[in-house]
This record gives C-alpha cells, structure tokens and sequence, in this order.
C-alpha cells in the first residue's frame, strides 16, 4: 500500500525522499511507501519495483532514500528542427510542429523512465540556442511538455540566447546592465511562468564557440547570470550558467580558460546562479582529468555536467558503459578541505555548504525505438539517473540492477554482462586515446580517427595542438615548465594526477623511449595500448556470443553486428594512429606487434561528411 505524509519519517529526508517498510496492517503483512510529497512516493514505488525486477528480497524491508542532489537534469541538444546535435539516436523526441497539439505519448514514457531513476528535470532544447524557442508559440509548445511531464515530477527549463533581446525583442543591444534589456528578460520570465507556473528556469551557453554573451559588452558571466536570475528569482526559478567557455583570443592553454575566468567571480553569482562544469576541463573526452573549478570556488555552486551520448566515444554503435568514467571523476580527490573533498561531495554541497546543487546530464534519447540508438547506451541513460540521486553510488551495483531488468536475472548471464560493460569504456580509451592523449578524432563530426588534423580556423580544435607528437616526443606538458595547468589544482591534487599514469601524456611531453611503469618505452607502450583496446573489443565479442542463449534473438544479432563494428572501428583506430605516430618515433613496432596494412596516406584519405551528430 502507499502512504503520503510527514509522519514517521526520518529527519532530513526533504521533499523527495522516501521511506519503504514491511509492516503489518489490519493484522495483515504490508509494505508501507512513505514521503511527504506525491512524487517522494512516485520515487519508492519505483524503488520497490527495481528490488522485484531484480529479484532482491521484499519482506523485512526498512529502506529510507533521499537524494543528494537536488537539481538532477537531461540536457536535450536538440534543434527546432528535429536533429539533435551530437545525437546518435534519430530525430529529437519532441515534435515541434505537431505540439501542443498533438502530445506523442511516447512523451509520457520519456516521463516515467526518468521518474523511475529520479530525474527530476529537462531542459528541451540546445545550448546552442535559437532566440525563437523564446517566443509566445514555442512557450506554448514546452507548456504542454511541462502538463504531461509534471505528473512525474519533472520540471521543463529552456536554453536561453542571450542575445535574444536583439533577436526577438527589437532591442539594440544585450547588455546585461542595460535595464531595457533587463526588463526584456523580466518581461519574459514572467510570460513564461504564466504559461509554466512550475518552470524550473534558464541553462545558458554565453561566450563559447561563437555564441553571444555579456563578454560581448565588457560584462562578466556574473553579470549576465545575474540579470536572468534577477528575473527568474521571483518565481523560484533558477540559472544554469555553463562554464564550457574557450575563445581563440586566449593565448593560454585551453583547459585553462575557465579556471581563470570563474574563480576570480567566485563569490559574485546570485544565489539562484549555478555553475555547470564539464567533468572535464576539455570536452567529454574518453578520459580526462577532474576539471580544476570543482572545490575551487567555495561561495559559488557547482553542478557536474556529464554527456551521455558518445560523441567521442563511439557514438551509439560502441559499447562504452559510462558509469566506471563518471564514477571516476565524482571519487576524485580536489583536496580543496583536505583529504576526502571529492568531486562528488563539492557537487553535494558538503565541501563547502550550498543550497543549490545539481548534476546535468547531455541526453542520449532520441526517436529510435530502443531510445538510444542501441541497447547498451540505455545503460548510460540509467546510470546518469542514479548516479545524479547518489553521487556516491558505485558503477558495477548500477550495472548489475540495469543488467537484471533489461536482460536476464541469471547469474551465468549477469556476472559476464556486466563485467563485459566494466571494462567497456577503458578498452575505449586503449583504441583511442592511450596514457592521455586526447582529442584526436575527425574534424567536425568526430567519427574516426585524426590524429594529423592541422589546418582548422583554430588551433585549440586541431588534435595536432593537444598531442604536440615530434622528433623528441609526444604530450602536452602542463607542467610548471609549460603551461602549469596542473598548477590550477590543490597541491596534493596535483601531486596524485601527475603521479597517474592514465593521464600521462595530458601533463607532461615526454621522450619516445621514456620508460613507462610496464618497463617499455613509451612508443612501445603506445602501441600495445591500442593493441590491448582491439583485443578487450574481441573479448566482449566472445562473451556476448556466449551469451546468446539468454537473450532474445533480436536484440542479440543486433548487438553482436554492433560489436563488429566496433571491432573493425577500434582496429582502424588503431592502425590510422599507430601509422600516424609512427612517422616521429621512427622506430620499430614492439615484437608480436603487426604493421598498419595500408599506408598513412590512406588512412588520411578517408572521408565522411555524412557522419551522424554534425554540430
């Protein structure tokens, strides 16, 4: 039975949590869900059924959740044209032209997935923003979004442009202090809550990549956040302002650029403003470094921004479980407060003491019917959701209980299927970006490997700027002799990032035959890397062929056609690189290991300006 109410329920448990007990009512066994809200209980009956789905005990229970985070959203990159940028998944879910209309109810399934892992919001649209998506129509459109997603808890949030006073409201300008532009945005908020009375309020993507912002007008990120959270605040609404921020007037080091431009705002933000940081400092790479501002601004919120869908990692052909990355930034240690200030207590809010929390997450969904564009990245969808409850959550529980209610609750099929997706996202890393190395994919759509790109507008997009591979080695030294972006982290931080050698070549320039750990020359080593991520991709090959017997037949050739493309795939990453690479190590591959079987200069000729997920 189900019981809504404050009474008996421990203290601190807020809005959201729940309790779930076996008790005895009218002499009779029952189980009792318990919150204060409707929702509280929305989210233990689905906790109840997670224990019967995965076939965990159900008497004698005495279960008590609340969530760590309080703000736990999807980030939609999607365009009011229906494609999704970076999206691997089909057209965007929401059909604009037909709403409010026509409501798919496949709206209401997108609804109650996320209300089963506790997600608790969406933004709709990209961050790459249209100003239209502001206008009297579209406000409508998301209206009737937010009817069908407010049973369920979720709140809708826009993507703003920040030039939208120019674009949609026949101002000359957008500058923040200007209070014709600041009543604009008064003036729009409140025709937004008339719509949406529970409208949860902006996310913002200002001075990057080429969209507009108050750096446009000698204003600081504060003083834009401000100003929409000065309109939104009345409402109870919030600001999600994006600290992905790089210019190419930036002569430093690119990973530092946020750093320098948040830190010294540290303390200047409304309180209704939180910051949304990369896991990071790059871009979603396969692996990177926690991002330097977590624990780093003790008077302003942070929010851990994740992608769940793959753009550098595969896209939605490749296994790549993501919950082992995201629970290896969210342990990382900043040291900010000592030993144990981890990511995921800064973004708790236990570091230091803030009210607003949150944690975004860049949505795989799209119309395919499996959501995601393959069975496994749901995993990704799932883990993000219980991750963002619990930041403390650990990856393999997530994917066992995923693993049971997809697949199979058989032991002889859990324990491989979950240990073939434990060492998913590292054998990624191994066929693409060994010991650190980052962002050497193709240009503009990221498929495939390009290890030799150099002739972009910029050089902070070329991957030639990132690996710095020459005659003396290969790696960017962040160190004090270059550009000291280690010296952006506390002390004791540094020490432990500069010690590991999964980011090896992220900190540090270094010899080709520089001895690694193993006892091999770093050239060496590098190719046995790739080597190793080609053999894991063959392993989880034969695994799921072994577990054919346990899985209907369609969902097992289609991911068994899916593992063979990322077989061949991780191979020509493989070869392409170590082809490439080879060119300034001249030397001799390590004994046992094959030769590319093309040329560089084949591997260079490759095209695919069709690829899926164009920015």
């Amino acid at each position: 039975m189900l019981r809504a109410g404050g009474a008996g329920l421990p203290g601190g448990i807020g809005p959201e949590g729940y309790v779930i007990r076996s008790t005895t009512v009218d002499g009779r066994p029952a189980t009792v869900i318990a919150g204060q809200t409707d929702r509280a209980v929305l989210y233990g009956a689905f906790h109840l059924l997670r224990l019967v789905q995965t076939r965990q005990p159900v008497t004698g229970l005495d279960i008590a959740s609340a969530p760590k985070v309080k703000v736990r959203v999807l980030n939609h990159w999607d365009n009011l044209d229906r494609n999704v940028e970076r999206g691997y998944a089909g057209d965007s879910l929401w059909d604009w032209h037909k709403l409010p209309g026509w409501q798919d109810p496949r709206y209401v399934d997108y609804a109650r997935a996320n209300a089963s892992l506790g997600v608790n919001g969406t933004v709709l649209n990209n961050v790459n923003a249209k100003a239209d998506s502001l206008t009297a129509p579209y406000i409508a459109k998301a209206a009737a979004l937010a009817d069908t997603f407010r049973p369920y808890g979720i709140r809708v949030y826009l993507s703003a442009r920040f030039s939208a006073p120019i674009e949609i409201g026949a101002l000359k300008t957008s500058d923040p202090l200007d209070p014709a532009v600041r009543a604009f945005w008064k003036a729009k908020a409140d025709e937004i809550y008339r719509a949406i009375p529970d409208f949860g309020g902006f996310l913002v993507k200002a001075n990057s990549e080429g969209q507009p912002g108050p750096q446009d007008y000698g204003r600081t990120h504060a003083d834009g956040a401000n100003m929409l959270a000065e309109a939104v605040g009345p409402h109870g609404g919030i600001v999600m302002w994006r600290a992905f921020v790089y210019s190419a007037e930036q002569p430093e080091d690119r990973v530092k650029q946020a750093a320098n431009e948040f830190v010294p705002l540290d303390g200047t933000f409304a309180p209704n403003v939180i910051v949304q940081v990369k896991n990071g400092p790059l871009d979603f790479q396969p692996r990177e470094p926690f991002h330097p501002l977590f624990g780093a601004t003790p008077k302003t919120p942070l929010m851990l921004e994740v992608q769940l869908t793959k753009e550098y990692l595969g896209f939605a052909t490749h296994l790549a479980y993501l919950g082992p990355m995201w629970e290896e930034v969210l342990a990382a240690d900043t040291w900010r407060r000592g030993r144990g200030s981890t990511v995921a207590r800064v973004v708790e809010g236990r570091v230091f003491p803030q009210a607003l929390t949150g944690m975004a997450g860049v949505a795989n969904i799209g119309t395919d019917r499996n959501w995601s564009g393959s069975h496994f990245d749901q995993a990704n969808w799932y883990a993000f959701g219980r991750m963002a409850w619990d930041p403390d959550a650990r990856a393999r529980d997530i994917a066992e209980d995923w693993v049971r209610m997809t697949f199979s609750n058989d032991p002889a099929f859990v324990a491989p299927a979950v240990g073939m997706m434990m060492g998913s996202r590292e054998a990624v890393v191994n066929y693409m970006t060994p010991l650190g190395l980052t962002h050497l994919m193709a240009t503009g759509h990221h498929y495939g490997p390009g290890p030799w790109v150099d002739n972009l507008e910029r050089a902070d997009w070329t991957p030639v700027y990132y690996h710095r591979a020459a005659a003396d080695g290969i790696g960017f030294d962040r160190t004090k002799t270059g550009s000291d972006a280690v010296g952006q982290y506390a002390p004791e931080a540094a020490k432990a990032l500069l010690a590991d050698e999964r980011h090896l070549l992220w900190f540090r320039h270094l010899p080709w035959d520089h001895r690694v750990r193993s006892g091999r020359t770093l050239w060496d080593e590098l190719v046995v890397r790739y080597d190793l991520g080609v053999s894991q991709v063959g392993e989880m090959q034969r695994t799921w062929a072994s577990l054919a017997p346990y899985v209907d037949p369609e969902r097992h050739a289609e991911q068994a056609a899916f593992l063979a493309i990322q077989r061949q795939e991780a191979q020509w990453w493989r070869d392409a690189s170590v082809a490439y690479f080879r060119t300034f190590a001249r030397r001799p591959l390590p004994a046992g290991h094959a030769e590319p079987p093309e040329s560089l200069e084949h591997y260079r000729s490759l095209s695919f300006p069709y690829a899926p997920g164009h920015d």
